[in-house]
C-alpha cells in the first residue's frame, strides 16, 4: 500500500504505471559507456564468445516459452490474406525489416518496407493503406517513434496490425491485433536481435508453407520463362 501511495503521489495511476515508466527509462537512457560497463560486468573473466552465444541461446529459449502461438498463426493468416503488406522498423531493427521484406517479396506481389526518417514520410508511404492490408511493426528499446506513429496511422485506417516487440509494456502493443514477443537485450554494447530474427525466420517459413502451391506455381513459371528466353536467344 505504501508503494501504491508513492506511485500516486508521483502522478501515476498506480504501481504498474510507475513500474512501466521506470522500465522504459532504464531501457532508453543507458549511454554507450553504461552499456559497455554492463557488458563487461556480465562477461567478467569468462570467454567472450561462449558468453555471448550462451546469452543468445537463453534469449531464444525464453522467447520460445513466452511467445503466443495463437497470435503467431493468426498473424500468418492475416499476412497471407492481405492485399498489401507493409513492414516498418527503424534503427537496428531496420535490418530485420529488410530481411523479412526480402523473402516476402519472393512470395507476394505487394510488399513495402517503410523506410522513413520523419512523420511526413511515414504518411506519404502509408497513404494508401486500408482495411484490406496488413502492417508488421518491429521495434525494441529504444522504441522507435517512427514505428509507433506508423502503427497508429495504420490502425486508424483499420489495417491489420502485427507487432514484433520485446514485452507487453512496449508501445507497439497498444494498437496491435497480433502481438509476437521476442526477447532482446538492449543493455549491452550491441542490440541482440537473435531471438527476433528467429521469430522472423519462423514467420517466413510458416507463410511460405501456407502459400506453397502459389510459390511452386511461381517458381515453375519463372523457370519456364527463363528457358523460353534462352531458346529465343539461340
Amino acid at each position: 500500500s505504501t508503494v501504491v501511495r508513492f506511485a500516486t503521489e508521483l502522478g501515476f495511476d498506480g504501481y504498474p504505471k510507475l513500474q512501466k515508466a521506470i522500465q522504459e527509462m532504464i531501457r532508453s537512457r543507458l549511454t554507450s559507456v553504461q552499456r559497455m560497463e554492463v557488458t563487461e560486468s556480465r562477461i567478467g573473466n569468462n570467454d567472450i564468445l561462449d558468453s555471448v552465444l550462451n546469452h543468445d541461446i537463453d534469449k531464444i529459449k525464453r522467447t520460445l516459452y513466452e511467445v503466443s502461438h495463437k497470435d503467431f498463426y493468426a498473424a500468418v493468416d492475416d499476412i497471407v490474406n492481405a492485399k498489401k503488406i507493409y513492414i516498418v522498423a527503424a534503427r537496428s531493427s531496420m535490418a530485420l525489416a529488410n530481411f523479412l521484406g526480402f523473402y516476402f517479396n519472393f512470395m507476394f506481389e505487394n510488399v513495402f518496407v517503410v523506410n522513413a526518417t520523419s512523420e511526413t514520410e511515414i504518411y506519404e508511404q502509408l497513404f494508401r493503406i486500408s482495411s484490406e492490408d496488413t502492417i508488421v511493426g518491429i521495434s525494441f528499446p529504444r522504441y522507435s517513434r517512427i514505428a509507433i506513429k506508423a502503427i497508429e496511422f495504420a490502425s486508424d485506417r483499420k489495417a491489420s496490425i502485427v507487432s514484433i516487440t520485446d514485452c507487453m509494456d512496449s508501445p507497439l502493443t497498444e494498437r496491435a491485433d497480433h502481438i509476437i514477443l521476442a526477447r532482446s537485450d538492449m543493455a549491452s554494447i550491441v542490440d541482440s536481435l537473435v531471438a527476433p530474427l528467429s521469430i522472423i525466420n519462423a514467420l517466413i517459413v510458416a507463410t511460405a508453407l501456407k502459400k506453397k502451391d502459389d510459390i511452386k506455381y511461381q517458381i515453375k513459371t519463372q523457370i519456364f520463362l527463363i528457358l523460353k528466353k534462352k531458346q529465343e536467344m539461340i
